[in-house]
């Protein structure tokens, strides 16, 4: 609002001005209020039209800075936005690394307690007499252990050369404690 007071101003002193001019000049004359009427409506119109001008000006200012505190607003919900979907493509990865590692663990357990049960049984087999049986179920065993072993490492070389979503780089895996030297 106060843009618009030196306007007023000027219009409330151009006419007190004028009237003061006119009356000084020929105090008696009444012909000439007419054309200072007219003269006041054209200084008003072409105040109406400044004020207009400076109101229109304003408001495209003021729509401006709104403009650009939505587009900051909204670039800034997009970079969070990304943010938390990078987290979460995160955590679940790492959540589902955590539970296929507890699976494979369970697994291995199990796998690993079947080949002792049947090297045992394979080993009472042969105490008690049952040679044949017994060199059968012990060599079962081993070729059993001996695949399941070979697939693992093969899965282990495998999931090596897989790359973690959302990033460029291989996934690390710990090394493989067969291939190690003595």
């Amino acid at each position: 609002m106060l843009k618009f007071i030196g306007g007023i101003v000027t219009v409330q002193l151009g006419t007190l001005a004028l009237f003061y001019g006119v009356y000084q000049a020929d105090p008696g004359n009444n012909r000439i209020l007419p054309i200072i009427v007219l003269l006041e409506l054209l200084f008003c119109v072409l105040m109406a039209f400044w004020f207009s001008s400076m109101a229109r000006q304003r408001h495209q200012d003021e729509l401006n800075t709104l403009r650009e505190e939505h587009a900051r607003e909204r670039e800034r919900i997009k970079v969070n936005a990304e943010r938390q979907k990078a987290r979460v493509i995160s955590k679940s990865h790492k959540e589902m690394l955590r539970e296929t590692r507890r699976a494979h663990a369970a697994a291995n357990f199990k796998i690993g307690a079947a080949f002792v049960g049947a090297l045992a049984f394979g080993g009472i087999m042969l105490y008690s007499q049952f040679v044949t049986l017994g060199l059968l179920v012990l060599t079962t065993a081993g070729g059993a252990m001996a695949g399941y072993l070979a697939r693992g490492r093969q899965m282990g070389r495998a999931a090596a050369h897989q790359r973690i979503p959302g990033t460029d780089t291989p996934r690390e895996l710990p090394p493989d404690p067969s291939s190690e030297g003595p």
